[in-house]
């Protein structure tokens, strides 16, 4: 499993609304130049996340995007399957594979399903906020 920009470019541009100005609609052209990425890109990655009620979005003079969920309530597996899609570490893992034929015999298919369990809990257990500074900065680095 390789997380791509897309998925890296959500988690920061989802991570800068949460530290600036919560609660206020942020002009995505602020985003893209703090985080140093490319509006038109930034902008490919929005409507994922607008559709699926991680930020809500007005458009014209000032609008922008803003959370639509505290940062507490926003799991970083939440926002990589929505960018990436299927975080399995082997493709016969992923959702909607079809069935392997070698499964019942597979001595590293247990492995590789512990594997993937402990992606998704741990993806699942690291919040937006956890990724925010604190006072002491914080634990993750995106």
């Amino acid at each position: 499993m390789m997380i791509s920009t897309r998925g890296r470019y959500a988690l920061r541009v989802l991570a800068d609304l949460a530290t600036h100005d919560p609660g206020a609609f942020i002009p995505m052209k602020d985003v893209a130049e703090r985080q140093d990425v490319s509006l038109k890109y930034i902008e490919k990655i929005m409507p994922v996340l607008t559709k699926n009620g991680l930020v809500e979005g007005v458009h014209g003079k000032g609008g922008g995007y803003r959370l639509h969920r505290g940062p507490e309530e926003i799991t970083v597996g939440e926002i990589l399957r929505l960018t990436e899609g299927s975080l399995a570490p082997v493709a016969c893992l992923e959702k909607g594979a079809a069935p392997c034929p070698r499964a019942a015999g597979c001595l590293t298919l247990p492995m590789w399903t512990k594997l993937d369990g402990m992606i998704e809990t741990y993806l699942d257990s690291v919040t937006l906020k956890d990724l925010l500074p604190s006072e002491g900065g914080n634990e993750y680095v995106i």
